[in-house]
């Protein structure tokens, strides 16, 4: 087993790093995820809010 292995962690980014995290762990570019979390804002916020804040809480920030 190699030294590095591929663990869901939160990256540099612009609020929280949970996009910067999720481009990393899935090899695709974060503006993604950050395009899915806009749209999840957009019937009143909080489908977007709540799961981004517990990733947040949820998943250490890299190293």
């Amino acid at each position: 087993m190699s030294g590095q292995e591929n663990k869901l962690r939160r990256q540099n980014g612009i609020i929280g790093g949970v996009c910067g995290g999720f481009g990393a762990f899935f090899g695709i570019n974060p503006w993604w995820f950050r395009l899915l979390f806009l749209i999840l804002l957009l019937p009143g916020g909080l489908p977007g809010i709540i799961p981004y804040a517990i990733i947040w809480i949820i998943v250490p920030r890299k190293r």
